[in-house]
């Protein structure tokens, strides 16, 4: 995840705390889902038995399976269950009970709403502000609703999941339109708090701790930016970091920026790094999406004479004719960071909101690569170090399709739907190949360039 701290944004290890559901059924009767840390499963399950009165002495229990990867754990008691079982929506941390129902989430927040750090540190200290009863005696949860100038709602509880209700009923009395709005929370942030906010379309979530691993999935497929530890004037982004407005983002010092120009560009009959689009070479485009990024550059060509005029380090195939393969593989053997971005430079509409996202995903992978609906996108996608051997394995066999190492490899996937709220339309992974495709770009390109003449 993200660090920001005084202005200063940098990558971190991302380490939340787990949330793990236990089906429990007992005596044949399932009775209740336990949201909790993965660990000891057993002694939560015999523990929760007990303090519910169902069980009093370890030879109450006649049979007892905790499967830990399924999430299900079957026990058998002395005795019948009563027939009834009375729920109690509790007060504290946990969620005390929900209902697994699809509600129908409203449309996501528009991909534009974002809000500056100044905002999130200054909302945060005015639901501080507001919150008397915390300040009186503790204990009290706040959170809050804020459309990044002010704050337009706010509720405390005994339970942070409380807290939460209380702003949805109190917006549906006001009239108010969550969708878009930042939601600031004195407490963790789990799965079910964001499965909420996901439901009310809210852009931003931030909270004074941290948020769990389920939160942060919740937060990531939604498109809701989640900043955990808001305190002083720093934070941590675990989720969608582009729904924070930064002055001036840092670029990364741990990916390298990639670019391909080593095509033969049979089908164009030209060098298509060198075609003009809105009066500008396609490479020149790409190089300057990338400086802006990225500390280290890196254009693989085996013809770096043509690309005299681009102001970075240059570099060839080592495995010559093996296509984008080879190019890859040549980027990542040289490259100084451990991870790389790479793209082609035949893509004149790259996202640089759409390359962060990808590149600030966690590591521990081979490949981030993004779905399209023509299928995986494998050259605007993130490549660690640790696929070069399998690369290798490839090439040597002759290869050259990239994703020919994917079986060996460790795969993120990027669904469409997440890059869609990014880049409705697809455009960053558009390529021009032909003289038709180049000839369509650069006609419907006129139209924007006599406007922004006119307005001139």
């Amino acid at each position: 995840m993200l660090r920001y701290d005084k202005g200063i944004t940098s990558e971190i290890p991302d380490e939340y705390p787990a949330e793990f559901p236990v089906k429990l059924t007992v005596n044949g009767r399932e009775i209740a889902t336990l949201v909790a840390s993965p660990h000891d499963l057993r002694f939560l399950v015999v523990g929760f038995l007990r303090t519910q009165g169902f069980v009093r002495e370890i030879g109450d229990f006649l049979a007892m399976g905790v499967c830990e990867e399924s999430g299900e754990a079957n026990v058998r008691i002395r005795g019948e269950l009563p027939e009834r079982l009375t729920p109690v929506l509790t007060s504290g941390c946990g969620a005390g009970v929900s209902f697994s129902f699809n509600a129908g989430a409203p449309k996501s927040a528009h991909p534009d709403i974002t809000f500056p750090p100044e905002a999130i540190f200054a909302m945060m200290r005015e639901m501080s502000h507001l919150s008397e009863r915390y300040g009186r005696h503790g204990g009290i949860h706040s959170a809050a609703i804020s459309d990044g100038t002010r704050i337009l709602l706010h509720a405390e509880d005994l339970g942070r999941h409380n807290t939460i209700d209380r702003l949805a009923g109190q917006a549906l009395f006001s009239g108010i339109d969550l969708n878009g709005c930042l939601l600031l929370t004195s407490g963790r942030v789990s799965s079910e708090m964001a499965a909420k906010a996901a439901s009310f379309g809210v852009a931003l979530i931030a909270s004074r701790t941290s948020p769990t691993n389920m939160a942060v999935h919740i937060c990531s497929e939604a498109g809701i930016g989640l900043a955990g530890y808001v305190r002083g004037e720093s934070f941590r982004l675990a989720a969608c970091p582009e729904r924070v407005r930064m002055a001036a983002q840092a670029r990364f010092s741990g990916i390298a920026g990639v670019i391909l120009a080593g095509g033969e560009s049979s089908r164009m009959g030209k060098n298509k790094a060198l075609l003009e689009i809105c009066g500008e070479r396609m490479i020149e485009t790409a190089y300057k999406r990338m400086a802006e990024l990225f500390d280290e550059v890196i254009l693989v060509t085996n013809s770096p004479e043509s690309y005299d005029f681009i102001p970075c380090r240059k570099i060839a195939d080592i495995y010559p004719g093996m296509g984008p393969l080879g190019g890859i593989h040549a980027a990542l053997t040289c490259c100084v960071a451990e991870r790389a971005f790479v793209t082609g430079c035949d893509m004149p509409g790259l996202n640089p909101k759409l390359i962060r996202e990808l590149s600030n995903m966690p590591g521990g992978v081979d490949v981030v690569i993004p779905e399209t609906p023509g299928g995986l996108e494998p050259l605007h996608a993130v490549y660690a170090k640790s696929s070069l051997p399998k690369m290798e394995k490839m090439l040597r066999s002759g290869e050259r399709r990239i994703l020919s190492f994917f079986d060996l490899a460790h795969v993120r996937l990027v669904p469409r739907g997440k890059i869609a709220l990014l880049d409705p339309d697809f455009s960053s992974f558009r390529n021009i190949n032909t003289p038709e495709e180049y000839q369509r770009l650069t006609d419907s390109s006129e139209p924007s360039q006599k406007s922004a003449h006119a307005a001139d």
